[in-house]
C-alpha cells in the first residue's frame, strides 16, 4: 500500500474558492487525488501512465475549444 504525505492544491486554485479544490499527491509509481473539502472520504489513487494518459487527454481537449 502507497502512502502519499505529499499533497498539494491543484495549480488551479485561486482566491475565494481556493479551499474548494483538487489535491494531488504522487509517488513513483502512483498519483492520488482527493477533494481537498473531504479529505476524510479518501482519495482516489491511480498508476501514474495511466494519470498521465489522462492529462494528456483534457489537454487535447482544451487546445479543441
Amino acid at each position: 500500500m502507497t502512502t502519499f504525505d505529499n499533497w498539494r492544491k491543484s495549480s488551479y486554485s485561486g482566491e475565494g474558492d481556493g479551499n474548494s479544490c483538487v489535491e494531488v499527491a504522487n509517488s513513483s509509481t502512483r498519483v492520488a487525488l482527493r477533494d481537498s473539502k473531504a479529505r476524510e472520504d479518501g482519495a482516489l489513487s491511480v498508476p501514474t501512465e495511466a494519470f498521465s494518459v489522462f492529462v494528456r487527454a483534457i489537454k487535447g481537449a482544451e487546445k479543441e475549444l
